[in-house]
């Protein structure tokens, strides 16, 4: 079985087909009964702000779940510390979206942590705003459980009142106190908000067997073992050291063996079960082909991981096409460097790619050549039609054993190695010519000079060997993008998608200079990273910006410096060209002190992805997150919320890191790139822009993020939005009514962006033709 594990605190033990039901069950979950729920909110200094945070998005994720209206649910918050302190009482907010706003606006308070005190007020004061005894009341605690005070009177007491009490840790709880909280069975009732999804799924689960009404087709309560863990900090003997003391005698001391101990932090286990709600999904009925598995998308929706080859279809049928036509010779290392061994996976691999990629019709030509001392082409190019002539000649190819002259190969390949036939008598055949490297071993001569021949006669070199190459294969290419190299005998397999790509890559224009982006780059400038790295990331950063046409219609790019706080270098509306945008980031500056990747985070969404600030409606808009992997703790939840707001996040890390905690970040291993030094950032960059160029190509939703301003509400229509004011007016509610004009709401076309004349007032321009839908 495999574990899902939450934070290193909760570990749920069942298998990866069992946790997707569970995700896909809180698209169903909507408890509709007469319930007030009353959140009870540790907002003391053992929490911190972090994890005061990561309470409020759990908060808002059961209010998914939950059927917020007068006569239905209704939901109210207490924040407590050495205090309690009404948020807003149940009779307050009539709708699921005006409660979560609320929860999204509650300020942190500090203080102690009297878990007692706040029992006692629910007990003197009741559910504030709440109905009379006939409706059932649901208390939810979420805290760390470290009360300073004694909680086991009152907690009792509450229960005694027919109250529900849930209790849910966060951070690093203290389970016992927890579970003297909760009702019984505390099993049922003791839940782990660090994952947001999966507590929500836990309290309703429980809900359901009493105040919620039955699941909904196809959907059970099940339970799974749990291994719950307490961060404890314990003495231990560290040993016996030789102390002096007083003796009877005048003016003598008596030397003596005293005992030292020391203090260590470890985490204390504790045994569970954890209820969810489990329901079908579309892959229950095996419908990806060939050996592909699938990936369920919510209750209706899969898409199939297929091998390699294939992918024609969303059912993973045979792929076979190339989609370009080219001249393809492969140059295989036959030398004694690369062994048997080697030489016959190099064959293997040559093999599953043409499969792979040559159909009936396709358009490309092959020919194997393979070398040694010597250079020799058993496979011309153009020599077989058909892909199973050429799997029999391939087949046939015979391990050599000598040096490993690659130097020579490349240039006898220039001269003799396409030797094109006239298609008519007065006409050569003119396509480009694609050579593709396979080599394990290092060259014994000089490389360099002939592959600078090859390239100068218009071969497309390509290499493709295992990562101690990369730095000979990069010489060979000319460019760091036509190197492939792979980290074990496996991953090579893995490559063919991406030597697919870099084939048909020889005539495309780099980057998405014609996609419209709004794009914002945040670089991690701490301490951590240190002057000399940030300089590379700085680099990168001016690099990457070389592939984007840079202007008001085609590609915004902002860039935000962070350490302990988040600072806008420049806004997105700031430079309209390349070379302005180049020379504002020689000027950054580095920062030196602590990292907070989440305070970034908040930063970009609340202050760079904006209208005012001049993000475009109707554009795709992507965050690259450059850092070392530290402060990274508080950032799940802001990126969660860009996300949730149409904002794709990359995070780009180098170094060592938490893999848990970045993925939670990234969201999905598709956008989480992880480098192992800063001097190989160079490497990773045609990656990284390629998959922002995939994002840039996306489909829009025009109310995300929310283009209205002063809480404006925005209003899909087909093709176009509307913003709706409530106090205020404008195209986006940017100016107050000032003598009591009904708020004004415009329609805009879906191919309409907004920017800021010279005078600050705002007009449309058609100019961004090519947004897609």
């Amino acid at each position: 079985p495999t574990v899902l594990l939450a934070l290193g605190i909760q570990e749920i033990h069942a298998d990866q087909e069992m946790m997707g039901k569970i995700s896909a069950a809180g698209q169903l979950m909507q408890c509709s009964a007469s319930l007030d729920v009353l959140f009870l909110l540790d907002g003391s200094y053992s929490i911190g702000k972090g994890s005061f945070e990561r309470s409020k998005h759990f908060a808002g994720k059961l209010c998914d779940a939950l059927d917020i209206h007068p006569d239905r649910v209704r939901v109210g918050m207490i924040q407590f510390s050495s205090t309690p302190h009404l948020e807003f009482p149940l009779d307050s907010y009539l709708t699921k979206e005006e409660v979560k706003e609320r929860i999204k606006r509650i300020v942190f308070r500090g203080g102690s942590t009297d878990t007692g005190r706040a029992l006692k007020y629910i007990l003197r004061k009741g559910f504030p705003g709440g109905r009379n005894l006939s409706v059932p009341a649901v208390l939810i605690i979420i805290s760390d459980g470290k009360s300073q005070g004694s909680t086991t009177m009152p907690a009792m007491q509450v229960k005694e009142r027919h109250i529900t009490v849930f209790a849910v840790g966060i951070k690093f709880p203290r389970w016992e106190e927890l579970h003297m909280l909760a009702s019984e069975p505390t099993e049922q009732h003791v839940l782990f908000a660090g994952d947001a999804d999966d507590a929500a799924n836990g309290l309703y689960s429980t809900l359901t067997g009493s105040a919620c009404s039955a699941t909904a087709p196809g959907c059970k309560v099940e339970s799974h073992p749990c291994e719950r863990r307490t961060l404890e900090t314990v003495k231990e003997l560290a040993g016996n050291y030789v102390c002096w003391k007083g003796s009877k005698q005048p003016n003598a001391v008596q030397a003596s063996l005293c005992p030292f101990y020391r203090w260590k932090r470890v985490l204390i286990k504790h045994p569970s079960r954890c209820f969810r709600t489990v329901c079908s999904d579309p892959c229950d009925s095996q419908p990806c082909q060939n050996g592909g598995t699938c990936v369920p998308e919510g209750l209706d929706k899969y898409h199939c991981l297929c091998p390699v080859g294939y992918g024609g279809d969303i059912r993973c049928a045979p792929k076979l096409s190339l989609e370009c036509g080219v001249d393809l010779l492969f140059l295989m290392d036959s030398s004694a460097g690369v062994t048997l061994e080697g030489f016959l996976r190099y064959k293997a691999f040559l093999k599953r790619f043409l499969q792979a990629v040559m159909g009936q019709d396709s358009p490309m030509n092959v020919g194997v050549a393979q070398y040694d001392n010597n250079v020799k082409i058993p496979i011309e190019v153009s020599q077989h039609k058909d892909a199973f002539s050429l799997m029999k000649s391939i087949d046939a190819l015979n391990f050599s054993g000598g040096g490993t002259l690659t130097g020579r190969a490349l240039k006898y390949i220039a001269q003799h190695g396409f030797r094109s036939t006239p298609v008519f008598a007065d006409m050569q055949d003119d396509l480009p010519r694609v050579v593709v490297l396979l080599t394990d071993s290092k060259s014994q001569d000089p490389v360099a000079e002939a592959a600078k021949y090859a390239r100068d006669r218009d071969l497309f070199l390509i290499g493709v060997g295992s990562s101690f190459m990369r730095a000979e294969l990069t010489k060979v290419t000319g460019n760091p993008k036509q190197t492939i190299v792979y980290s074990d005998p496996q991953d090579l397999f893995n490559r063919i998608p991406e030597l697919q790509r870099r084939i048909c890559s020889v005539d495309n224009i780099e980057g998405c200079q014609a996609q419209s982006l709004d794009l914002a780059f945040a670089v991690d400038a701490s301490s951590g990273v240190g002057l000399e790295n940030f300089l590379r990331l700085r680099s990168f950063v001016r690099s990457s910006c070389l592939h984007f046409s840079i202007n008001r219609d085609v590609t915004q790019i902002a860039l935000v410096i962070y350490g302990s706080k988040a600072h806008t270098v420049f806004a997105l509306d700031t430079h309209t060209s390349n070379s302005a945008v180049l020379q504002a980031i020689n000027q950054v500056p580095f920062l030196g002190d602590s990292a907070s990747a989440g305070s970034a985070l908040l930063h970009i969404y609340g202050d760079v992805m904006t209208v005012q600030k001049g993000a475009r409606p109707g554009v795709n808009k992507v965050v690259v997150m450059l850092t070392n992997g530290n402060g990274m703790e508080d950032a799940a939840v802001p990126a969660q919320q860009l996300r949730d707001n149409g904002i794709s996040v990359f995070v780009v890390v180098i170094g060592d890191a938490q893999a848990d905690v970045l993925l939670r970040v990234a969201g999905s291993p598709n956008y989480l790139v992880h480098i192992s030094s800063y001097e190989d950032l160079q490497y990773y960059q045609d990656l990284i822009i390629e998959r922002i160029c995939e994002e840039a190509k996306s489909p829009v939703n025009l109310c995300k993020p929310n283009p209205c301003m002063n809480q404006g509400v925005c209003i899909l229509g087909p093709g176009s939005y509307r913003c709706e004011c409530r106090g205020w007016e404008g195209p986006h509610c940017e100016s107050r009514v000032l003598r009591g004009d009904f708020p004004r709401s415009l329609v805009f076309p879906l191919h309409s962006h907004v920017q800021r004349s010279s005078s600050g007032l705002q007009h449309f321009s058609r100019a961004f033709q090519h947004t897609k839908r």
